[in-house]
């Protein structure tokens, strides 16, 4: 018995409405491949790199600009992408479907499923993605302007989907508003930096330095600045020749002058306002001497900061101010310690030293067991930096100080203790400070 469906219609085949059809079906694809290689760019392309381009005058300069617009709105840019693309798709497949049954009969069904799940795959989703994701910036810059206006002739549909969709995610919490980012340009920036460091193309130090730029406004002169107790500073009623020999030998420029208790600041004194001082008083025969010397003569008004200040903001009023040196006090106005410009600048570019500094504490190097021998004063953010560890640095400003916080107790030497993935011994210690610690990742 006879099949009253042939398993090919020769007649049709032959027709000219089929190659009509499968012509609307290759341009069809043509179009998936545009909107799906238009999505991947506009969405992978970096608006950093697009406001450049978009400085030029000449070639793909002329849609950066578009292309910068479109991703201010980035859901109303993917909606109208998407509703393109599942048209011309399924528009696609369906003629596709009515061909194959056409000249096929039932098996036509199977057929179309599988050739265009192939072809819609090949040449409509992997090969416009590959080449949009290798060039995105040039690829947004090209398409921006089609895409541009199908967004437009779109938007009355696109504005009823994401009045949906907001609609749908509010149920579940969701509050979705244009234009918010996933990531701010400071996460950006910085994942981009871990990334490149990671694969070779970024030095550890340019990463710690932008890094270190970028970390100036969420960090307080709290936890960089000079204790109190590390603070050299001058008797103001000490004997001038006394007070002459300090300044000489001191590797500092700027020394705190106090009055009576050392928590009585009265002044900052430079070192080159005090040798004019001396010199004046020294030089010619009818020089009084230093008998004539008052410390408060030559002594500037000293500067005060609370200890909440951030780095970002010290440091513009360091530059508005024309000063390089702050006396820091906490809540309650007790002297805390001492912060300058170049204690903020080391923060970006690392230890700065001249002739006159002490020499610079031995590079951290490990031990046959992987112990670290440090300084219990060093900040958890300097040994951070240098080893390239993790260790948290919101409880505490130095290593000894998140010893202490974790242990709930002053440790005695020898006494080890393990948290964050690291084991601290105590090394020495001197009355209730921890001196020397040897720390190694467990």
């Amino acid at each position: 018995m006879e099949n009253d469906i042939p398993f090919f219609n020769t007649a049709a085949f032959q027709e000219p409405t089929t190659w009509i059809v499968a012509g609307v079906i290759l341009a069809l694809l043509v179009f998936s491949g545009f909107f799906s290689g238009s999505e991947t760019a506009l969405t992978a392309a970096s608006r950093g790199k697009l406001r450049s381009i978009a400085g030029k005058e000449e070639g793909p300069a002329k849609g950066a600009g578009k292309a910068l617009e479109l991703k201010e709105d980035n859901e109303r840019l993917i909606g109208g992408i998407l509703l393109g693309n599942n048209l011309v798709n399924i528009l696609a497949t369906a003629l596709a479907t009515s061909l194959l049954t056409t000249l096929f009969g039932e098996g036509g069904i199977a057929i179309a499923t599988f050739v265009m799940t192939m072809l819609i795959l090949i040449f409509a989703e992997v090969l416009p993605k590959t080449y949009a994701i290798n060039n995105p910036e040039t690829s947004a810059a090209r398409v921006a302007r089609p895409i541009g206006l199908i967004v437009s002739v779109m938007a009355p549909v696109v504005a009823v989907v994401r009045f949906i969709v907001r609609g749908v995610l509010r149920l579940f919490g969701t509050r979705i508003e244009a234009g918010d980012n996933m990531l701010s340009v400071k996460e950006e920036i910085m994942g981009a930096l871990s990334i490149g460091h990671e694969e070779g193309s970024v030095e550890k130090e340019q990463r710690d330095r932008l890094l270190g730029a970028l970390d100036l406004h969420e960090r307080t002169v709290e936890e960089i600045m000079l204790h109190r107790s590390g603070i050299e500073m001058i008797d103001a009623d000490a004997d001038p020749q006394e007070i002459l020999s300090q300044a000489l030998q001191s590797p500092h420029t700027r020394l705190p002058v106090f009055r009576d208790d050392s928590e009585n600041i009265v002044g900052v004194v430079h070192a080159k306002d005090l040798l004019r001082a001396i010199d004046r008083l020294t030089r010619g025969s009818d020089a009084p001497g230093l008998s004539g010397f008052d410390i408060a003569d030559v002594a500037m008004k000293p500067y005060f900061v609370p200890e909440t200040t951030t780095l970002d903001d010290q440091m513009r009023q360091f530059l508005r101010r024309h000063t390089h040196f702050a006396l820091v006090v906490d809540e309650y106005g007790a002297l805390g310690g001492l912060i300058t410009l170049e204690d903020i600048l080391e923060e970006i570019v690392g230890e700065i030293t001249d002739e006159f500094d002490t020499p610079d504490a031995p590079v951290l190097k490990a031990d046959p067991a992987g112990n670290f021998t440090i300084d219990g004063a060093m900040t958890i953010r300097d040994l951070n930096r240098a080893t390239d560890w993790t260790l948290p640095d919101e409880e505490a400003n130095t290593v000894a100080g998140l010893v202490i916080h974790e242990a709930q107790t002053i440790p005695l030497p020898g006494q080890c203790f393990a948290f964050h993935g690291f084991r601290f011994e105590v090394a020495e210690r001197e009355q209730n400070r921890l001196t020397k610690l040897k720390v190694r990742r467990l």
